[in-house]
């Protein structure tokens, strides 16, 4: 099989002009949708009329399209998304006769023959004047002169409309359509001051633009949250991997100071701007000095099990997006990337984890990595049947801190919804803060350590 030669074209110009877009607002969703509303003056004549529409998004979901032009009605759509290039130019030509260019390497002297396309499936198959021959790809200088583009080939994603007009003369067309292809997500650095309790955070919006299309100089509209979509529904959709540990919030009940659409959230970008095919552009959205923050470890057990050695503890940042501690915001999800400035005052990158769409007033527990200094080894120091399928377990754990200050672990024994758990007592008082969960506040002192002791009664 041979490739399909990169060929060269000597053809009519297609439009390529500048961008046939109008008064651009495009609203991109969370989960690959966007919605793309463009005005456009047209100038119809009276009757039916075909109107092309170049530059609308390649990824368009023509289903989606409306068009409100006054004084016309829609007979017909089309969207053609068949784009121009070597290899469709070539394909369209087949049973059409072109001319091919041929240069001599030594003299530079060009020969033209006039050659019938056969066939292009995996090369290009010619008759040359009764003779069958293969367009090689074989790096000879060698071009394709074509007399014409075919009309199906389109320079740019078009979409074209049959209008039926009732009056002649100038007038604004809304189009609005849903398109793949265009996504945000949400980014923040905050930078943590252990001493003074204090974080920095810098939120950025990142958008991504695959659609094939760009859409110039509009009005862009950013809605926090998961909207409803037939599409990709049963179609065994890839879904990300969550993180290894995950970001405990505590809801807020805070109203946050912005515009919501329904259940969802606007971020609306305070300029016009220009988003590019195939770009990636960031845009600030949030930067607080000084909110309250504080560092904590978490260290999470299993159902009742033991561990042969100790286990480190995990990492976690503490932070508020109240209006009272500083952040004052509702917080699209995204990722955190925490830095913490060294001894010399350079900041230093220590961690990241996500945040799901967070509400105003929320107390987020950020997980940033595992303690080097703080290790936890639970142990199942006895275990005993006293009756039926009722059973009695002893747990011990040993909290150890290498740090030379003091810390405060929260140990939390996860599993307990199995079987009517019950804590019959427990050498520190600890909370049940669900049904799953058992939860202990405990200070560990500098170079030092603190154990934990607890009984449980299970029906396994």
């Amino acid at each position: 099989m041979l490739p399909l030669p990169a060929v060269a074209q000597e053809a009519p110009q297609a439009a390529t002009g500048p961008n046939a877009q109008g008064d651009v607002s495009v609203t991109i969703y969370n989960n690959d949708v966007a919605l793309v509303q463009d005005v456009r003056t047209l100038n119809l004549a009276n009757g039916r009329v075909q109107q092309s529409f170049p530059d609308v998004s390649a990824a368009i979901r023509p289903e989606t399209v409306s068009l409100a032009v006054p004084d016309a009605q829609i007979v017909e759509q089309n969207f053609d998304y068949d784009l121009l290039s070597p290899s469709s130019l070539m394909e369209k030509a087949v049973g059409e006769t072109i001319t091919l260019v041929r240069t001599n390497p030594a003299t530079g002297a060009e020969t033209r023959e006039r050659a019938r396309v056969l066939a292009v499936n995996g090369g290009v198959v010619l008759d040359i004047g009764g003779r069958i021959e293969v367009l090689r790809d074989d790096g000879l200088p060698v071009r394709a002169v074509f007399d014409r583009v075919p009309e199906s080939l389109r320079a740019r994603p078009t979409l074209s409309v049959m209008l039926a007009s009732t009056r002649a003369g100038a007038r604004p067309a809304a189009l609005s359509y849903l398109s793949r292809g265009l996504g945000w997500s949400a980014d923040y650095v905050a930078l943590f001051d252990d001493k003074s309790g204090r974080i920095d955070v810098q939120g950025w919006v990142t958008l991504r633009n695959t659609s094939g299309t760009t859409f110039s100089n509009a009005k862009t509209l950013l809605v926090a949250g998961e909207v409803g979509s037939s599409e990709g529904m049963n179609q065994g959709m890839y879904r990300p991997r969550q993180p290894r540990v995950i970001t405990r919030v505590r809801p807020g009940t805070e109203s946050a100071n912005r515009e919501q659409l329904g259940d969802f959230y606007l971020y609306p970008l305070a300029e016009r701007t220009t988003i590019a095919d195939k770009q990636t552009k960031q845009v600030s959205f949030l930067d607080v000095k000084g909110a309250t923050a504080s560092s904590a470890y978490r260290f999470e057990n299993g159902w009742l099990g033991s561990s042969e050695e100790p286990r480190s503890a995990q990492s976690v940042l503490r932070f508020a997006n109240s209006g009272a501690a500083g952040l004052g915001d509702a917080l699209p999800s995204g990722t955190v990337r925490v830095y913490v400035r060294d001894a010399r005052g350079q900041p230093q990158f220590t961690g990241e984890n996500v945040i799901g769409h967070t509400p105003q007033g929320s107390t987020i527990a950020l997980p940033t990595g595992d303690a080097f200094d703080v290790k936890v080894q639970p142990t199942t120091v006895s275990r005993t049947r006293i009756s039926g399928d009722r059973w009695r377990t002893q747990m011990r754990y040993r909290l150890t801190n290498a740090r030379a200050r003091s810390v405060t672990v929260e140990l939390v024994q996860s599993g307990l919804q199995w079987g009517d758990t019950r804590v019959i007592e427990d050498s520190r008082k600890g909370e049940r803060t669900d049904a799953g969960t058992m939860t202990w506040q405990v200070p560990v002192p500098a170079n030092g350590e603190t154990v934990v002791t607890a009984t449980f009664d299970t029906r396994f």
